[in-house]
């Protein structure tokens, strides 16, 4: 699929590249989160040379700018999703298909209350099996 990402891109300060613009169209694409060796190995595909530590750059500064998001597993390897809602919310992460889904909701003015301190950041993400996944019979132990 061809996606636009120029405005984007300019919105983060960052220079529109062939490189950045692939990584952005290939997550996109994905529908799911992917690590970056995999995004490396498709973009080798691609572009032939490119190496994985211009890969991991690359994903760092777009998870600066707040448009790729990183996926927490249980597995320990480090994962990206592309995320194009830009309000404050969560994610539920379905860990055998890779789907990602928005939550709105947010515990945070709760949280604060029970901390009686002051919360200056937080991370939530749900990780389980979506409806689909648990159909088939994955994710049942």
């Amino acid at each position: 699929m061809n996606h636009h990402f120029d405005a984007l891109l300019r919105d983060l300060n960052l220079k529109i590249t062939p490189r950045r613009r692939a990584i952005l169209d290939l997550l996109a694409d994905e529908g799911g989160y992917a690590t970056p060796e995999e995004l490396w190995r498709k973009l080798k595909l691609r572009f032939g040379r490119i190496g994985l530590p211009t890969v991991y750059r690359n994903l760092d500064e777009l998870a600066a700018g707040g448009v790729l998001t990183t996926i927490l597993h249980p597995d320990r390897k480090l994962y990206y999703y592309f995320c194009d809602n830009r309000s404050h919310h969560h994610h539920f992460v379905c860990l055998s298909c890779r789907r990602v889904e928005d939550l709105e909701f947010c515990g945070l003015a709760e949280i604060e209350q029970r901390v009686k301190g002051k919360v200056v950041s937080h991370i939530m993400q749900v990780n389980g099996y979506c409806r689909d996944c648990l159909a088939a019979g994955e994710g049942v132990q």
